[in-house]
């Protein structure tokens, strides 16, 4: 029988977060401490535990299917791999740093100096881009570092909430590009594993969904319906219920969480009361 073979980090935050999805969409893992590939038991599907730097070239080979993978590192390495869906999680940037002390107006501030970096691809893309030319180190792990043993001028490298950069006396003056988590397809893909593929992401795409929003409930007078409803458009429309208590409905509607707290101030200042709030799980379209 075929099994997918997805490819995930083999530790750190992304293959947290990558096991945490496969299970929020109903795949049990069986793996051991320190197993390198490990079964589903309820799906067709092997999962490879491997360092994120060589999980494009395992795509490229065709030995996983798909991975879970930072879109950073695509970028880098990745070169013919397509991204079939983004993920949400694991969100993060590849930015300049040079020392706190030091000015930097703009890009050409690099011309001629010396730059410390794990992404040699992406660098030299960005300076060709604003034509200018830097000499690059390439540091594999411990970038930060460079400046202070007068090693580089600046470096460039993934960046999260910056605190690294901070105790490393260095600041972040210019961001080459943004980066999440992403399912990545190999170019080798078989066509029975597309199938199951297809399986695999209706239900990302479903827990994904669910995600970025909020089921809410709440109860109102008759009066007010209209001006609720307008409020609350849901789906397609709100789900409208009579209450024991004459004249009243209850509503039920789904809110963007990006809108949430707008809504729920502008449903309070139009007369709706008892509002309850619930995550969804999955949305299914």
């Amino acid at each position: 029988m075929s099994k997918l073979k997805i490819a995930v980090q083999k530790s750190g935050r992304l293959h947290d977060d990558s096991m945490k999805l496969l299970k929020d969409i109903g795949i049990s893992i069986d793996n051991g401490r320190d197993q390198l590939k490990a079964s589903a038991r309820n799906f067709p599907l092997e999962v490879f535990y491997l360092r994120n730097g060589d999980i494009p070239q395992y795509l490229k080979d065709g030995v996983v299917d798909v991975a879970i993978i930072g879109e950073n590192v695509l970028i880098e390495k990745g070169n013919g791999i397509t991204v079939i869906e983004k993920l949400g999680f694991s969100s993060c940037r590849v930015s300049v740093a040079i020392p706190k002390g030091k000015k930097y107006v703009s890009v050409q501030d690099l011309e001629g100096k010396r730059i410390a970096t794990s992404y040699p691809n992406t660098v030299k893309t960005f300076l060709e881009q604003h034509q200018v030319n830097a000499n690059l180190h390439i540091i594999n792990g411990s970038v930060e570092i460079a400046p202070n043993i007068g090693l580089a001028d600046a470096i460039v490298d993934i960046v999260s909430s910056g605190s690294t950069l901070f105790k490393n006396g260095l600041k972040e003056v210019d961001v080459l590009l943004n980066s999440e988590a992403v399912l990545a397809i190999s170019p080798l893909i078989t066509e029975a594993n597309k199938t199951l593929l297809d399986q695999l992401q209706f239900r990302l795409k479903s827990v994904l969904r669910a995600q970025q929003h909020k089921y809410v409930l709440l109860n109102v007078q008759n009066e007010k319906l209209e001006i609720i409803q307008n409020i609350l458009p849901g789906m397609n429309s709100p789900t409208i219920l009579p209450l024991a208590k004459e004249g009243w409905s209850s509503l039920h509607s789904v809110i963007n969480k990006n809108q949430f707290w707008e809504v729920i101030d502008e449903l309070k200042r139009n007369g709706a009361e008892g509002i309850l709030v619930c995550p969804i799980e999955n949305m299914v379209l």
